[in-house]
């Protein structure tokens, strides 16, 4: 393994000891991470809340001040892949699979079982369900991921700095410090963060596939299975990896968005049409007036309110956050070429718009199931309420076996991905590090996936994202910092 540096063995000691730890003792695992936890959400949820708005206001300063002309990278740099190219791979690595997992589940949640508010089941409750929605997969997530890969896109073609996290920091903390074992510990965190969110997301792909694959085909719903198709996928990703980005990645990519696009579009004739038009509609005027009271909302006084952010809101900053080392290198990697400002504005609003598109399709279609009395979306577990919903309307066979394709694509992409940024940090960031590299990494991330999901499902999987995202959210704070110092300090340097 060339290049391998000592953060390699830093990260994979530490995944190794949390793998060790949950098949030793998945119970004391699980109890630990949940007493973490529930310590993080009810004592730090106003930190993440306010962290997160000023990324938002940070990001939107950047695309309109006279920064957005700075180029990621040389004068005559031209962006290495099209328009459409990027936002499929960044959509993919970024949201995709979660997506798919989500969208019929969250807004039947809000709605019917725990609402952000309302009375469940009422009027009130359906028009919140689908607002939270769009709050929680909108801009918020975007400007996270945004932030980190327009900061590492700057410094690596820029200025021509390794693709490391400790790399941009160099500005506030100098060369030496980064260089020796705060560079080292920061990049080692943000290794252990990307395992974590991945690892997170290919336990809810591998439930979401087993659970397809279960409710159309009677195949078991168990561990053994998950496992199966689990080792199944790793395989696949690791050869889409070894493969390179121009080429398994950005076609993998562009043929997954073509697809879930095809599976929106057949659903938006089948489904109730009119209705999904209205609600999308009247909850995006819903989701800009109350903007900031979302933004915001703690609910001090209210124990179950505060709890439902807890669950929810507070869930979805620290996924994003964890997630945020992954998605933004890789960002970062496609990004060359391009200003701030159309940086920006693609990674803030056109992945935003898409997200409303596909809540307002799969969300309202389920909506409308459960508001008519026709399917109990609700009582469905998360893994087949999507698939429960598409068996519901004409074509629902072909949808849902599209459905596992497309699911199956997005962890492939979002995991190979996750390889290709992880042998980038341990290898000093080289930006085509060596197959072997990627592998180990392959295997880590898929078993820290089948360890978190034996001892703790869905839950131990939320409990360890939020626990891993509040030391990285400091980094990315100090990340700004040390962009806006960067480019205030060439702004001076041109003007001499």
């Amino acid at each position: 393994m060339r290049n391998v540096t000592i953060v390699f063995w830093y990260g994979l000691i530490v995944c190794a000891a949390v793998v060790t730890w949950g098949s030793v003792a998945p119970a004391n695992l699980k109890e630990i991470t949940a007493t973490v936890t529930t310590f993080i959400s009810v004592h730090f949820g106003w930190y993440y809340l306010i962290i997160i708005m000023i990324m938002l206001v940070f990001c939107i300063y950047l695309t309109f001040s006279k920064f957005g002309k700075v180029k990621l990278g040389k004068d005559g740099d031209k962006p290495e892949f099209s328009l459409i190219s990027w936002f499929a791979m960044l959509f993919s690595a970024g949201m995709g699979m979660g997506l798919v997992f989500w969208t019929t589940a969250e807004p039947i949640s809000h709605a019917f079982k725990s609402t952000p508010g309302a009375d469940p089941g009422s009027d009130e409750a359906i028009k919140e369900a689908l607002q939270y929605s769009f709050f929680h997969w909108g801009v918020h997530a975007w400007a996270v991921y945004g932030i980190v890969a327009l900061v590492l896109a700057y410094f690596k073609f820029h200025r021509g700095a390794p693709g490391l996290i400790s790399a941009t920091l160099v500005p506030l903390f100098g060369e030496k410090a980064m260089q020796g074992f705060a560079g080292k510990m920061i990049d080692t965190l943000a290794v252990v963060a990307t395992v974590v969110g991945v690892a997170a997301t290919l336990g809810f792909g591998s439930a979401q596939i087993n659970g397809g694959l279960s409710f159309l085909f009677g195949i078991p719903n168990t561990y053994g299975v998950l496992l199966i198709i689990l080792v199944v996928a790793t395989a696949l990703f690791i050869g889409s990896a070894w493969s390179g980005i121009g080429r398994g990645i950005k076609y993998l990519s562009n043929i997954n968005m073509g697809l879930a696009f095809v599976l929106l579009l057949i659903l938006f004739i089948v489904g109730p049409t009119l209705y999904i038009l209205n609600m999308f509609t009247s909850t995006l005027g819903g989701y800009v007036s109350n903007f900031f009271d979302m933004s915001f909302h703690l609910a001090p006084l209210d124990g179950d309110n505060r709890s439902w952010i807890n669950s929810w809101t507070i869930f979805y900053w620290a996924w994003w956050i964890s997630w945020a080392p992954f998605v933004g290198i890789f960002i970062a990697r496609i990004s060359k070429g391009r200003t701030v400002k159309e940086f920006m504005l693609g990674v803030l609003i056109v992945p935003s718009l898409v997200c409303f598109i596909f809540f307002a399709v799969f969300g309202v279609s389920a909506l409308n199931l459960e508001q008519n009395g026709i399917a109990k979306i609700s009582e469905l577990s998360l893994e087949t309420s999507t698939f429960g919903v598409l068996q519901e309307y004409p074509l629902g066979t072909l949808m849902s076996i599209i459905t596992i394709f497309v699911v199956a694509i997005f962890f492939i992409t979002s995991a190979d991905s996750a390889t290709f940024v992880l042998g980038m940090l341990s290898t000093a960031g080289h930006i085509n590090p060596s197959n072997s590299v990627k592998i180990v990494w392959g295997l880590a991330q898929s078993a820290m996936a089948a360890i978190v999901v034996y001892f703790g499902g869905t839950q131990g999987l939320q409990n360890v994202l939020i626990i891993a995202a509040l030391p990285f959210s400091i980094v990315i704070m100090l990340m700004g910092a040390s962009f806006y110092k960067a480019v205030k300090q060439e702004d001076r340097d041109r003007a001499k």
